[in-house]
């Protein structure tokens, strides 16, 4: 039967060694209790038997993806929609990212040993924002929770404010620092960008979750550096859409960096922030010029696991009349770069492999056994775009253009366009 609508998604948090459920969050219509005992069950009977359950298709084209995070916690993510191997991965980063944002909240102590749990439901309920932001799929923009690569923003000038915010760093007594733009990192310490990659998406979507305010301190734990030690962000709204955070210990406190520190080092980059500010959702300086054919852009850095990504906001083409929604372009966006890697790009994460990444890559090098060569670039041609993947030592591409751009140009239009980034920004 189909359990849930299809294209939503719900996820199931249980004890994993007797199953009692700690949270629901995601599709409007909650499983039956039933459905998830059941769900629960079939897991603990394969463990039984010696068989580790990792994903199951429903007749109705659903999927279920389950995973058990370190003896303790069982995370289960019920699919409505079944789209193959793309939505495996997709459940996948999930359970992932929602397990190391419960540690970023609550250390892994609290989770690994449960002394009571009603009191861990309740302390849980301090994620469910930041889970229901992991969940939301129309988060148009922010694409690091499925690349595990940082959602970044290039700055006009970015040696000014990169200057600005190591003083500022060093000033609150931390080596951690970022300047976070429409909720996008604009710049960071060279310490910031050592975490774990996948400590800074969740760092930003944190950040992100807590905007509202003028300042704030919040206790947060690193999943991979710190995970049973709590460290102090704090954050500072220093222009609408412009935050400065810093990770840091028992000094300086809040109010003591908000009154000697903020107005110090940042009154007077107002109107450097201010440019930065009118670069907006395209995440590129004036200064690159893209063509007026393409649709859509994720680049990554591979060495530095930061990413761009864009939607022009234009939604009309003088010769091909309307266009696609900005909406559709960021969802098909996603589904390429998830049919790209699952197919023909390898991914070097050298920071933190998960299991899934691992068995993530074998699946695309089985998919290459039948190629002599490691593919670089690869094309989909669909009645709504084109689309061409680019893969470099450093660089990876993700472009979308119109159906009108002629097949055999797809690859020049990709590589102009990257030469086009990386020569104005140096990204």
């Amino acid at each position: 039967m189909m359990m849930l609508q299809d294209g939503s998604t719900q996820l199931l948090c249980l004890t994993a060694s007797s199953g009692v459920p700690l949270f629901t969050r995601g599709a409007s219509k909650q499983l039956p209790f039933s459905i998830i005992g059941s769900l629960n069950g079939v897991h603990m009977f394969g463990g039984g038997q010696g068989v580790v359950l990792s994903c199951s298709e429903t007749e109705g084209g659903g999927k279920v993806v389950w995973r058990v995070f370190q003896d303790s916690v069982m995370l289960i993510a019920v699919s409505g929609g079944c789209n193959g191997k793309e939505d495996d991965i997709h459940l996948q980063r999930l359970l992932e990212n929602v397990w190391n944002c419960m540690v970023l909240v609550l250390g892994q102590d609290e989770l690994v040993n449960i002394r009571n749990v009603e009191r861990l439901k309740r302390d849980l309920r301090s994620c469910f924002r930041l889970i229901d932001q992991l969940l939301e799929e129309r988060q148009e923009g922010f694409l690091g929770n499925l690349t595990h690569c940082v959602d970044s923003l290039l700055p006009p000038n970015p040696a000014l404010l990169q200057e600005v915010l190591d003083g500022f760093a060093q000033a609150a007594d931390s080596e951690f620092g970022c300047l976070i733009v429409h909720g996008r990192i604009a710049a960071a310490t060279e310490k910031w960008w050592r975490l774990a990659p996948q400590e800074v998406v969740l760092l930003s979507a944190l950040i992100r979750s807590l905007s509202g305010s003028a300042f704030c301190d919040y206790p947060v734990f690193l999943p991979q550096g710190s995970p049973t030690v709590a460290h102090r962000l704090l954050r500072f709204q220093l222009l609408p859409g412009a935050d400065v955070c810093v990770l840091c210990g028992p000094t300086p406190s809040l109010h003591r960096a908000q009154d000697q520190l903020v107005g110090c080092f940042w009154s007077p980059l107002v109107e450097a922030l201010r440019d930065c500010l009118a670069v907006g959702e395209r995440c590129l300086p004036r200064s690159v010029s893209l063509r007026p054919d393409v649709l859509a852009l994720l680049l990554i850095n591979r060495e530095t696991r930061r990413s761009v990504s864009c939607v022009p906001t234009s939604t009309y083409h003088p010769l091909s009349g309307p266009l696609l929604s900005k909406a559709r372009c960021w969802d098909l966006l996603k589904l390429f770069y998830i049919f790209t890697i699952s197919r023909y790009f390898t991914k070097e994460e050298t920071l933190c492999v998960s299991p899934e990444d691992s068995a993530e890559r074998g699946n695309t090098e089985d998919f290459l056994i039948g190629f002599s060569h490691q593919p670089q670039q690869c094309y989909l041609v669909t009645e709504e775009c084109k689309s061409y993947g680019l893969q470099t030592p450093q660089h990876q591409l993700f472009l979308l253009v119109l159906p009108s751009v002629p097949t055999f140009a797809l690859r020049t239009v990709a590589t102009q366009t990257l030469s086009d980034i990386v020569a104005a920004t140096g990204f």
